[in-house]
């Protein structure tokens, strides 16, 4: 039983976030939601009080994975190798677990905004940033950082109508990504 309730969550979280792309946040209802899965309104109420806690339970996974990234490299020397390993997993959890966060984010930028989930993922997008200028945290090296997670996050929320798998934009992201980081200055 717990197995289906699972599968049911997921399903209205992917169906949620379809709609938030196709509609807008806004002119969502859980009406829609519920009817575009062939569930009633209170299925979707057992998982989820209101479509907020939808967008929320997905930026509470993305920063738990944000927070792993950031607990992985705090147990590694500060370097450029650190920094470099540190963009390649952050571009294989944004194209995995935060996929659907990060096109929230873009498509809905005022939802997100007001939403208020925006600022712990802000805060740890910096601290990501910070990682990977460890130790000095020069200010261009720590601009070349943030320029090149800027460009994973843009390939997730911005190139999903390109005609390629999501792991051909995985590379092509992080390649891009690596080559604005390796620009920067030597954070060590």
């Amino acid at each position: 039983m717990a197995g289906r309730r699972t599968d049911t969550r997921e399903r209205i979280r992917a169906v949620a976030m379809a709609l938030f792309s196709e509609l807008g946040y806004e002119k969502t209802s859980i009406r829609e939601i519920a009817e575009r899965l062939g569930i009633t309104k209170a299925a979707v109420y057992y998982h989820f009080r209101a479509k907020e806690d939808i967008v929320v339970s997905l930026a509470d996974d993305l920063r738990s994975g944000v927070d792993e990234l950031l607990a992985w490299s705090a147990a590694q020397p500060p370097g450029r190798e650190t920094g470099r390993e540190l963009l390649r997993r952050y571009g294989a959890l944004l194209h995995a677990t935060g996929r659907d966060m990060t096109r929230f984010m873009y498509e809905n930028q005022a939802a997100f905004r007001a939403l208020e989930v925006g600022a712990g993922l802000r805060y740890q997008f910096r601290e990501v940033a910070d990682a990977m200028t460890a130790p000095d945290h020069a200010p261009l090296a720590r601009y070349h950082a943030r320029q090149a997670l800027a460009a994973i996050s843009w390939s997730v929320g911005m190139m999903g109508d390109l005609d390629l798998s999501d792991e051909q934009c995985r590379e092509a992201a992080v390649a891009i990504a690596l080559g604005i980081y390796d620009r920067g200055p030597d954070p060590g």
